[in-house]
């Protein structure tokens, strides 16, 4: 089997951005008004810890700001309900998270249609009355700021969700997006000049040009955003059997040129040349039902995307840290391809150890290659990532520094026998409901494999499986063995 050497005892800096735990996504906020949604969420966050949390759906339906009664005098007048928003925002604030508000959907009564998308009907027209817009975003801002105080400025703003798909803006009105933004944007630095805010908040399709037309429109109507937001998914179109999705991933590579592509539209303006571009939904397939979310192969495709995406961009948010999420109705299984980094019942997926291991590297990188990461702490321990997405194992040499002395590895690996649940809820014959027997058995199916090795001669060795994912630390051997006890008389 082929070698691979890295020498790790120069100690040389190289550069690495990671942003992997600087925002995460969530299905609409009315859905933090559920038990099972806060237990996910509060396992995630114990254990990983995001900074930011990005939804839909905060003029939705099931929120309930927006609110019209007729008068006395047979007028329609508008009035607002900031009940359920208070206890989604004081539950992020109690798990350590600031929100990344996304100004939308329209709320019904207020839209210009009735077209809607999504089982949860969230309305993608213009508003029909501009100025009860307006007066609805300034007050609910005005209202998180009275409760909040001034940390409520650091929260950025997001102006609609993917407008230049008609599935999401009525028919990717280009032109009447630039104005909801216009107005929307006027309306919010109305309320505090030093909220950031951003968008357009664009997918893949027809991109480049979406991307070019609202730099330019902002640059002429000098509106000084924040940041430029995208969104980014890397499959190709997607078979259909019965409830579920069968997309084929596209080369990561090719992938990652359209962010390089923004990045480069964004370079090009004179006016927004230095702004940060954030990513504020990314994963591999763009539905809630593709089988590939809950695989190992899923985990290892991510932590590529994972080691690159900071060379473009300053913030990147999974979609989305649980399964609590009903963009396609109320799913059929525990695991049923959705988004989330947990499934129901907060079982860990193979890419909630991607997050968890990539949140763990601290301190300078000093390697980073195709398939391998790896960080020197202040006081001199080694830790580092290393993924085979090939057929074939292969084996990895570290040369690690003198000072180390002799060093012991502990790995923890995720690959098709560990870390992955999906695995053995299919052995279990694939219940549709799972007892309280069957969740703690998968919990406990859903955790690496540990395995350790001493350093010999200045070297440790790691043989990576294919279709694998590992996190590792190297630091010194200080065995101090209890008298008379001998491990080698025990093995």
């Amino acid at each position: 089997m082929e070698m691979t050497n890295y020498d790790l005892s120069t100690n040389v800096p190289t550069s690495f951005r990671n942003y992997a735990t600087r925002c995460i996504g969530t299905g609409r906020l009315g859905l933090a008004l559920r038990q099972e949604y806060l237990e996910q969420l509060a396992y995630v966050q114990k254990n990983i810890g995001f900074e930011f949390i990005r939804g839909h759906g905060l003029f939705a339906e099931d929120v309930g700001i927006y609110q019209e009664y007729e008068d006395d005098e047979g007028k329609i007048q508008v009035e607002y309900n900031f009940t359920y928003l208070d206890q989604i925002m004081d539950a992020y604030r109690r798990l350590k998270l600031k929100p990344f508000l996304e100004l939308g959907f329209m709320p019904q009564k207020l839209g210009s249609g009735p077209e809607s998308v999504f089982y949860w009907h969230g309305n993608i027209t213009p508003p029909a009355d501009e100025n009860k817009w307006i007066n609805l975003v300034q007050a609910t801002l005005k209202h998180l700021l009275a409760r909040y105080g001034e940390e409520v400025i650091d929260w950025p703003i997001e102006i609609w969700n993917e407008p230049n798909i008609d599935q999401f803006w009525k028919n990717s009105d280009m032109k009447a997006y630039f104005h909801l933004f216009k107005i929307t944007f006027q309306a919010v630095r109305a309320v505090n000049t030093n909220f950031k805010v951003g968008g357009p908040a664009i997918c893949g399709v027809d991109d480049e040009r979406w991307l070019t037309e609202f730099i330019a429109f902002c640059e002429h109507e000098k509106l000084n955003i924040n940041f430029i937001t995208r969104h980014f998914y890397t499959v190709t179109s997607s078979k259909v059997i019965g409830h579920y999705r069968y997309p084929d991933l596209r080369d990561a590579d090719e992938s990652l040129k359209e962010l390089q592509k923004s990045r480069e539209i964004i370079n090009r303006s004179e006016m927004f040349s230095k702004l940060p571009m954030a990513i504020t939904e990314f994963n591999t397939s763009y539905s809630p039902d593709a089988p590939l979310h809950d695989t190992v192969q899923n985990a290892v495709y991510t932590a590529y995307l994972l080691s690159k995406m900071g060379e473009t961009s300053d913030l990147y948010s999974y979609w989305t840290f649980g399964d609590v999420f009903e963009e396609k109705g109320i799913p059929f299984t525990p695991f049923h391809g959705g988004f989330g980094l947990v499934a129901n019942g907060s079982i860990p997926k193979p890419t909630y150890w991607t997050f968890k291991f990539f949140s763990d590297l601290r301190g300078q990188c000093i390697l980073k290659k195709q398939s391998i990461i790896v960080m020197r702490e202040d006081n001199g321990r080694l830790i580092g990532i290393t993924w085979n997405s090939g057929s074939v194992a292969k084996n990895i040499r570290l040369t690690i520094p003198q000072a180390l002395g002799q060093a012991t590895i502990v790995i923890q690996t995720v690959d098709q026998n560990c870390g992955n649940p999906l695995k053995v809820w299919h052995a279990l014959g694939e219940p549709a409901s799972l007892d309280l027997e069957m969740t703690q058995l998968l919990r406990r199916s859903a955790v690496p494999s540990v395995n350790t090795d001493i350093s010999q001669q200045g070297q440790v060795t790691m043989t990576v499986q294919p279709n694998s994912l590992s996190f590792f630390q190297i630091q010194p051997d200080v065995s101090h063995s209890d008298r008379g006890f001998d491990y080698q008389k025990l093995i």
